[in-house]
C-alpha cells in the first residue's frame, strides 16, 4: 500500500511538473506557428504598401521574389522549432538523449541512403530562391524527370523542397524541387504575345499592315490596356507564305503575367477592325505561344 501510494505520489508530482511543461511547450508551438504565419502574411501587405509607388514591372518582380523568400523562411523557422521541442519533450519524458546517439548514427546512415532525394529536393529549392529563377506568382513550364508531359501553372507555393503550382484548369500540382530538370519561366521580367494573322494572298501587305499598327497604336492608348503594355505592339512583317494566303505577325511586350489577357484582346481588335474593313480572315487566326524573357 506504501509503495503504490509512493509511484502515486511520483506521478502526481511528473504531472504537476514535467507534464504541465510539455503541454506548455506544445501550446507555444501551435502559437509560434500561427504567429510566424501572420507575421509572414503583414510583411508581404507591408512590401505591396510601401512598392505602390515604384515602378509596376520592378516592382512585380521584387515582390515575387520576397514572397518565395518569405515562404521558405518561415518554413526553416518552423522545423527548427518543432526539432527542438521534440528534443525538449523527450528530455521531459525521462528519456537520456544521449542514448539515443549510437542507435541514431547507425540509423542516420541507413536512412541517409533513402534521404538523398530529399537533400536533392532542398538544395534545389536553396538555388531556385537565391538564383530567382521563378516566384510566386510566376506563370511557368516544368519539365520532371523521366516525365515527358509538360506541367503549366501559376506558382502557388515556393518551399526548400517542394514547388506548388496551380495550372490553368485548376489542378495542384506539387513538384520535389530536386527532380525538376528544366524551367520554362513565362512572366519573368516581361512577357511576350505573339499574333500570326492569316491573311488572303490578294489583299495588298502594306494596307493590312497599317491597319493592323492602327489596331495596335489603339489598343497601346487604351485607358484598359495600357498599364498592361510596355510599349506600342509592333508589326514584325510577313512571317510565312502559303499557297492561298500568307501571315502577318504582330508583337507585343506586357507586363509579368499578362500577355495572355492582352492577346485576347489583341485578337478581338484585328477581327472586328477586319470584319469592318470587309477583309475575311482564316479560320486559322490564333497566337503563338506566348513567352517571357529575361530582358
Amino acid at each position: 500500500m506504501t509503495l503504490a501510494a509512493a509511484r502515486l505520489s511520483d506521478v502526481t508530482a511528473w504531472a504537476r511538473g514535467n507534464l504541465i511543461l510539455m503541454v506548455l511547450l506544445v501550446i507555444g508551438t501551435i502559437l509560434q506557428t500561427r504567429f510566424a504565419a501572420w507575421a509572414a502574411s503583414r510583411y508581404l501587405a507591408r512590401i505591396d504598401v510601401q512598392a505602390s509607388d515604384s515602378d509596376e514591372l520592378v516592382r512585380s518582380e521584387t515582390l515575387k521574389h520576397r514572397h518565395a523568400v518569405t515562404q521558405v523562411v518561415t518554413w526553416s523557422l518552423l522545423v527548427i522549432i518543432y526539432c527542438v521541442v521534440a528534443v525538449l519533450i523527450v528530455q521531459l519524458l525521462g528519456l537520456p538523449v544521449s542514448s539515443f546517439v549510437a542507435p541514431a548514427s547507425i540509423v542516420g546512415v541507413a536512412i541517409g541512403f533513402g534521404a538523398q532525394r530529399v537533400v536533392q529536393d532542398i538544395l534545389a529549392g536553396f538555388f531556385i530562391v537565391s538564383e530567382r529563377q521563378y516566384g510566386y506568382g510566376d506563370i511557368i513550364t516544368v519539365a520532371v524527370t523521366g516525365n515527358n508531359t509538360l506541367s503549366t501553372g501559376t506558382v502557388e507555393e515556393v518551399t526548400l523542397r517542394t514547388t506548388r503550382i496551380r495550372s490553368l484548369s485548376g489542378e495542384v500540382i506539387t513538384t520535389p524541387n530536386g527532380q525538376i530538370v528544366q524551367i520554362t519561366n513565362l512572366s519573368r521580367d516581361w512577357a511576350r504575345v505573339v499574333v500570326d494573322v492569316p491573311v488572303p494572298a490578294r489583299v495588298d501587305v502594306g494596307h493590312v499592315t497599317s491597319i493592323l499598327r492602327q489596331v495596335g497604336r489603339e489598343l497601346y492608348e487604351e485607358a484598359e490596356m495600357r498599364p498592361l503594355l510596355l510599349d506600342p505592339p509592333s508589326v514584325m512583317g510577313v512571317e510565312s507564305l502559303e499557297v492561298d494566303h500568307f501571315n502577318l505577325r504582330v508583337v507585343a511586350r506586357t507586363l509579368p503575367g499578362k500577355q495572355f489577357e492582352v492577346g485576347r484582346a489583341l485578337r478581338a481588335r484585328i477581327t472586328l477592325v477586319f470584319l469592318r474593313e470587309g477583309l475575311t480572315l482564316d479560320a486559322s487566326l490564333n497566337a503563338a505561344e506566348p513567352t517571357g524573357s529575361a530582358g
